[in-house]
């Protein structure tokens, strides 16, 4: 699993397996919980993550400004508040 999605997971408050040893094999998180808020914290997350690094990207590449009422029309899409 890409290290970024599980450094967002983990903030978004899922519970990590540690080392234990009952563990299930290669497992990262401990699916017995109900996840309903982590699951839409870790999506808006990701969302914000995305948002910046193409406002970065376009700006460094291109110089050019980004259309911030674009990207407020991405939040929107996907429901992230301010």
């Amino acid at each position: 699993m890409n290290e970024r999605f599980k450094e967002l997971a983990e903030q978004a408050g899922f519970v990590m397996w540690a080392d234990e040893s009952w563990k299930p094999e290669g497992a990262v998180f401990d699916w017995s919980s109900d996840y309903d808020n982590e699951l839409a914290k870790f999506a808006e997350l990701i969302v914000r993550e995305c948002i910046e690094e193409f406002r970065g990207e376009v700006q460094h590449w291109y110089d050019w400004e980004v259309d911030d009422e674009m990207l407020e029309q991405v939040k929107k899409h996907f429901g992230v508040e301010e």
